[in-house]
């Protein structure tokens, strides 16, 4: 295993998106993404949407994967009908995304989920989303912030021990946990904020809060460690 493992990241399609003298439509990342995953020992490389059968051959060329943050999970994939608060599908996200994950969990490759990735990782293994709640996104557009007090014992206590201030932007969140998945992290108001499989079963991780906000790089590195161990 190389000394800075490849991390996988997944990423935005948008219609249109400006740039000097251009606007096309492209496939983006917030760059506080490869640079966490550099913080933290690794070696970020974008996967962007694509067919969902290319999406195991993806998995085996990284050593890592970070299914990133963005746009509502369209509610149909765990069986509900959009609430007039939910945004516009981004299906070829949904899609692709979904691949990544069943992929990823079908190789044991290390997986975390950022936001929308937690909660896309808790569809895929059947679970539900709460589509509305108020007080994680206080100003459209504007990180806020809020307590995450970790469960003893967690794979996510592991790295992260102690009550920790994290960013945080999101409007919804997990309802029925997904098959396997054990909550290790809430908000103090009780929202689910990391979800994980138990040993055994790989290193997967969500957190529902947004990391490559902030300075802490413990939660990516403890993806990096375990991409580079294996």
């Amino acid at each position: 295993m190389a000394d800075r493992p490849l991390i996988g990241v997944s990423t935005y399609l948008e219609s249109g998106a400006r740039w000097g003298v251009w606007e096309l439509e492209a496939v983006l990342l917030p760059a506080g993404y490869p640079r966490l995953v550099r913080r933290a020992g690794g070696l970020a490389a974008m996967l962007p949407p694509d067919e969902p059968e290319h999406a195991a051959a993806a998995v085996t060329r990284v050593d890592g994967l970070v299914i990133a943050g963005g746009p509502d999970v369209e509610p149909v994939r765990y069986g509900a009908e959009p609430d007039p608060r939910t945004g516009p599908p981004a299906r070829a996200r949904d899609t692709w995304e979904l691949a990544l994950i069943e992929a990823a969990l079908a190789a044991r490759v290390p997986l975390l989920g950022v936001c929308r990735g937690m909660q896309l990782l808790n569809v895929a293994l059947g679970g539900t989303l709460v589509q509305h709640i108020e007080g994680h996104a206080e100003v459209v557009g504007v990180f806020g912030g809020h307590l995450v007090q970790p469960v003893p014992g967690t794979r996510y206590a592991a790295a992260v021990p102690e009550e920790t201030f994290v960013p945080t932007y999101h409007h919804q969140a997990v309802d029925r946990l997904g098959t396997g998945l054990i909550a290790s992290a809430h908000a103090t108001d009780g929202t689910v904020e990391a979800v994980e499989l138990p040993p055994g079963s790989g290193w997967t991780l969500g957190v529902q809060w947004h990391p490559e906000m902030g300075e802490d790089a413990r939660v990516m590195r403890a993806l990096v460690n375990a991409a580079r161990t294996g």
